[in-house]
């Protein structure tokens, strides 16, 4: 007996977000729960955690209908979720110790009025819980100035330290190197081992394959299909997916045009090696690495964002080092950051809104052409709406991310820069993004950065692989291994 789901319905309008789910994650267990974009999981995530309510149906604890009137309620019953927004994880402008211990704060544990060092000590204990040692400066600075897989380990230290009796991850690996990835899995196999019930929710089936004692399979709302242990990966793929399951396809070779970027004698870090690096017309290049390694800091250098240390950029022969986004874009280079919840959507703007917001200016006056070319985006890439005017907050994370690629597409692009593009998106999404950036690339550079190395082999036709800010290996797709690139990226 623990927290379960009978039978609960859940609407939007006229969208129907699940419909009649039963689920009941048992202790000791990891029940995975694995979906398409809009197949229902973040719906029920928020039944299980208070954020929402059921239409129909009911939330069980210990065989018993309960109401959760709030997140609060649920987290009394024993349910801890961490979410998959990095806008979720943590409050900035509070210190990394008051976001460890918000739970102190709120119940007023430590004092109306305690102060940031005063909680060090509880602060660190939470921290350690999950194999975290942080400095006294980084325990007292503002956890704005962490990196996101650090804010999502912080989230999660918070979560394990109430000791919960239902354990909600959703796409707890989505920002975490592998080294952290690991980490997070010892725990969650001991937690498991304790009685713990884990509910746990990703698109990489290998995390799934490995973890999951159970896996529930959910499309359109409804559960289709739940697999106990031995399961196969076609079985989940062919669940999830339904007639949209031919598995994506890795690029089976390309013929490369002339280089439209040039960078020379580049150096990332201030310890680390310069490197030369081309982009090419019509290919796709692959930058992959652990979190850390540089691939971010080498797309902001593109985009403005940040400048080299050392190193000059050309583009098609001619030297650039843009100072500002503005720049970049002048020259016709486009990124898509690697957080989407934080740096490229506008909440409470709707989907038009958001996917012509770099190109407002020039569509200020032309409000008729800007629907009809979304309209056309959203068919182009089926994104999963209401329509344009929906706002994008009714959008699953994978239909979202569709959306910040898609303003892109609106305007060709010399240079078209994805920073982690597959994060938190399913199968079938992730197909319709690589579909698309495979047909833009027969015009323009393109490079797509992940830390996942299926992803990469999935869709570029190139991959570099960065280690601690130094290019550590550079192969054609077709003659690269996962397991090569792996000891490469931990090199």
């Amino acid at each position: 007996m623990g927290v379960a789901l009978n039978a609960v319905t859940k609407s939007f309008g006229s969208t129907q977000a699940l419909r009649g789910v039963s689920l009941e994650p048992a202790a000791g267990e990891v029940l995975a729960v694995v979906g398409a974009n809009g197949a229902g999981k973040s719906t029920l995530n928020k039944l299980l955690s208070g954020a929402l309510a059921p239409d129909t149906g009911e939330v069980l604890v210990d065989g018993a209908p309960v109401h959760f009137n709030s997140p609060l309620d649920a987290r009394r019953a024993g349910v801890e979720t961490v979410h998959q927004h990095a806008s979720d994880w943590t409050i900035p402008g509070l210190s990394t110790a008051e976001n460890l211990v918000l739970d102190r704060l709120a119940t007023g544990e430590d004092g109306a009025w305690a102060s940031p060092r005063r909680l060090l000590p509880k602060a660190r204990e939470v921290a350690e819980g999950l194999g975290l040692h942080l400095s006294t400066a980084a325990l007292l600075d503002d956890v704005a100035r962490l990196g996101v897989s650090e804010r999502q380990l912080i989230a999660v230290a918070r979560s394990l330290s109430q000791r919960p009796r239902l354990l909600i991850l959703d796409e707890p690996t989505s920002a975490l190197s592998a080294a952290e990835a690991d980490r997070l899995f010892a725990i969650v196999r001991s937690l498991r081992e304790q009685g713990v019930a884990i509910l746990y929710v990703s698109h990489r089936l290998g995390e799934v394959d490995a973890l999951a004692d159970r896996v529930a399979v959910m499309r359109d709302g409804l559960l289709v299909a739940t697999f106990a242990k031995p399961f196969t990966r076609e079985d989940v793929v062919n669940a999830m997916l339904g007639e949209l399951a031919e598995e994506i396809q890795r690029p089976s070779g390309h013929v490369a045009g002339n280089p439209v970027v040039e960078i020379s004698g580049a150096r990332l870090f201030a310890d680390s090696t310069p490197f030369d690096l081309q982009l090419r017309e019509g290919e796709v290049l692959g930058l992959t690495g652990l979190i850390g390694a540089g691939k971010s800091e080498l797309l902001g250098a593109l985009f403005g964002l940040r400048p080299l240390p050392e190193g000059t950029i050309a583009l098609d022969g001619t030297p650039i080092r843009p100072r500002h986004p503005s720049e970049a874009i002048a020259h016709g280079v486009h990124l898509v950051p690697e957080d989407r919840a934080t740096q490229a959507l506008i909440p409470g703007w709707s989907v038009r809104g958001n996917a012509t917001l770099a190109l407002a200016r020039r569509f200020f006056t032309q409000i008729g052409r800007e629907r009809t070319r979304v309209i056309d985006l959203i068919g182009d890439l089926r994104v999963r709406t209401a329509g344009p005017e929906a706002p994008i907050e009714s959008l699953s994370g994978g239909n979202q991310q569709k959306v910040v690629v898609g303003r892109w597409l609106l305007e060709p692009a010399r240079v078209l820069a994805l920073d982690e593009p597959f994060r938190g998106v399913d199968l079938g999404a992730r197909r319709d993004i690589a579909a698309k950036v495979r047909e833009l690339a027969a015009g323009a550079a393109i490079v797509v950065a992940s830390a996942d190395v299926d992803e990469v082999l999935e869709v570029a036709d190139r991959i570099v692989v960065l280690s601690h800010g130094s290019v550590v290996q550079d192969v054609l797709a077709k003659d690269a291994t996962r397991e090569d690139l792996t000891l490469a990226m931990n090199a």
